[in-house]
């Protein structure tokens, strides 16, 4: 299969077709051009591994629609010099690409199956900016806060608190909210010390894992 291609045609028709195409979603644009999808899903979905919709990874997990993976980092509007937290690794798909656009990446998954196979691909990449952490998620990593921006993989019920703690300000933050489908893919960017709340579209993610 010429991966190269199908890359190229998983952004020019999904991805700007979706409207994901202005100027300043042009390095977005090149990285999901660059990063391999299909060395992060299972070697039988590796066929379809730039189709458009989720595909299932291990311990019943997803990994997200390429679209949906390009639209949460476009909303972070990342320059190149911020500090991210990532919180569910997952595949290491989005990690790989937060990690293409921002100088380091911290990142945390409750599932230390998952963040163990992660970090194995993303270091067999050569990726040396990103931290990992097997931990629940809801509570951040408070360590190396305050982050520039704040990603979150998975719907939650509410809004982290802790997340917020560690979002800098001014900084933004995307994370799906809702229990029901569809979920709604919320941004948040604090300024100044108030909360502003967005809500971009719907769509669909696995629950936060963890007793909150």
């Amino acid at each position: 299969m010429d991966y190269v291609k199908a890359r190229e045609d998983m952004v020019r028709t999904q991805i700007e077709n979706g409207g994901i195409r202005a100027i300043k979603d042009k390095r977005v644009l090149d990285v999901m051009r660059k990063v391999e999808r299909h060395r992060f899903v299972r070697r039988t979905e590796q066929g379809v591994a730039y189709s458009d919709r989720p595909l299932p990874i291990d311990c019943n997990q997803t990994i997200s629609q390429p679209y949906m993976v390009a639209l949460m980092t476009t909303l972070l509007d990342l320059k190149g010099d911020e500090k991210v937290l990532e919180i569910g690794t997952g595949s290491g798909y989005q990690t790989a690409v937060l990690a293409e656009l921002s100088r380091e990446v911290y990142t945390v998954e409750i599932i230390e199956r998952l963040g163990r196979q992660a970090k194995g691909i993303l270091g067999s990449l050569g990726y040396k900016n990103i931290r990992f952490k097997i931990s629940d998620g809801y509570y951040g990593w408070p360590e190396f806060s305050p982050y520039d921006g704040i990603i979150v993989t998975c719907t939650c019920l509410k809004i982290p608190d802790p997340l917020i703690d560690q979002l800098k300000d001014p900084g933004q933050m995307v994370l799906p909210l809702g229990g029901r489908y569809p979920h709604i893919l919320t941004l948040i960017k604090k300024e100044r010390g108030k909360i502003e709340t967005t809500s971009i579209t719907g769509c669909a993610f696995v629950l936060m894992a963890g007793r909150h």
